[in-house]
């Protein structure tokens, strides 16, 4: 056995695949110690700044204090804490939902929706780019998988027209997490509408950036529960602390509590993460310029990519990835950065597509202009500077994925 999977091992190096970690030594914010190195970071998902404000910090000491470290147990014996309902009502409020529910993380939050709502009798349709987790619980559902051309509603209205499943459930992120762009959310639930379908938006990260008051991708197109019946938001990335949420009406919600394994057969977060993650809520709807900040430095850090020519894919979101299309020189890159001061993630198959390899760099409201133009030239000087990777040998150290 050992040999074997050393052997996999082995290849995925060769073929400069291979992912490491790092191990950070200083809270969350723009600027991360790593081996002992004061580095600029652009690779958080941190996008409001809030994973290590103070206040989000305190909420989560007093909640320590109150409740202890730990839930204890499932939510269904007696793990579920006021501060987990406290949390889920503010939710659902936020959201504009009859209810939420909370799990654990993102991940088990879309695959214990969408297996409890199909079966092998239905029918799961998905976007081509959707998150692993989605992927994984349609395939884990038992019900029959289609995937639509990214982005494409028409495709998607056709797909529908000619499925007789029983039920039929469209699936796709609101923000795509290695692209930054947005599911074409209107035409989505229009194809829905007319076909009978329902839709699932995972909006992990569109939630606290996008729209007017930060409640996300539908709000960013004035959509509501009539036509995105089923809402999956994470926590760790704009709110700044963890777990996941599902919200919709009451009958749903109900549903999952009844059928959703992931959440039925699990330790509850602990209740200070609730605590916390009411603090930070509370910052999402109060400091609206937190968006508004952020919106300018995407657009200052766009303008200038221009300025230089640089390859950005078309995003408006936080997420702005420098399209390299090869794995080693996307780890060549994100190495020279490093040497510079800068974290930047490499990120290559298969999280992307063969030939999609980039470097994932992402903004914060938390990082300042003067911070955006150090990238901007940063990026200037590596780009000449580096060559175009060269098969064969040990790939650079490198923030990787």
């Amino acid at each position: 056995m050992r040999e074997a999977l050393a052997a996999e091992l082995a290849e995925r190096r060769a073929a400069r695949l291979y992912r490491e970690r790092l191990v950070v030594e200083s809270p969350q914010g723009p600027e991360l110690v790593v081996g002992g190195r004061r580095f600029l970071s652009f690779c958080s998902n941190d996008y409001l700044g809030l994973a290590a404000h103070p206040e989000v910090a305190a909420a989560f000491r007093r909640g320590v204090d109150r409740w202890g470290a730990g839930s204890g147990a499932s939510h269904l014996v007696t793990g579920h804490s006021a501060a987990h309902h406290a949390l889920e009502e503010e939710l659902a409020a936020f959201t504009g939902r009859e209810r939420a529910l909370l799990f654990s993380t993102g991940y088990m939050a879309n695959l214990g929706a969408i297996t409890a709502l199909l079966g092998r009798r239905d029918a799961v349709f998905q976007d081509r780019l959707n998150h692993a987790s989605l992927l994984d619980a349609g395939l884990s559902s038992g019900a029959r998988f289609r995937r639509f051309p990214h982005a494409d509603a028409a495709a998607l209205a056709r797909q529908l027209a000619g499925s007789g499943a029983r039920r039929r459930l469209a699936v796709t992120d609101g923000v795509f997490s290695m692209d930054g762009d947005l599911a074409p959310l209107p035409g989505l639930a229009a194809a829905c509408r007319e076909h009978g379908a329902w839709l699932l938006v995972d909006d992990a990260h569109g939630l606290g950036v996008l729209g007017a008051n930060g409640r996300g991708t539908l709000e960013h197109f004035g959509l509501g529960a009539a036509e995105v019946p089923v809402l999956m938001g994470t926590l760790g990335k704009g709110f700044g602390t963890a777990g996941a949420f599902v919200a919709g009406d009451e009958t749903l919600v109900e549903y999952l509590v009844q059928f959703a394994r992931t959440y039925v057969y699990t330790t509850a977060l602990p209740p200070a993460v609730a605590e916390a993650t009411r603090a930070s809520l509370r910052l999402v709807q109060s400091e609206g310029w937190r968006r508004d900040h952020l919106r300018a430095l995407v657009a200052r850090f766009r303008r200038g990519a221009e300025q230089l020519g640089l390859a950005l894919m078309p995003s408006g979101s936080p997420i702005q990835p420098l399209q390299v299309g090869d794995a080693g020189r996307a780890l060549a890159l994100s190495a020279a950065l490093r040497e510079r001061g800068i974290l930047i993630t490499a990120i290559r198959p298969p999280t992307v597509p063969a030939g999609g390899a980039r470097l994932r760099i992402t903004l914060s409201a938390a990082h300042g202009e003067a911070q955006v133009d150090r990238l901007l030239a940063a990026l200037e000087t590596v780009l000449s500077d580096t060559p175009p990777a060269v098969d064969g040998g040990a790939p650079p150290a490198a923030v990787s994925r």
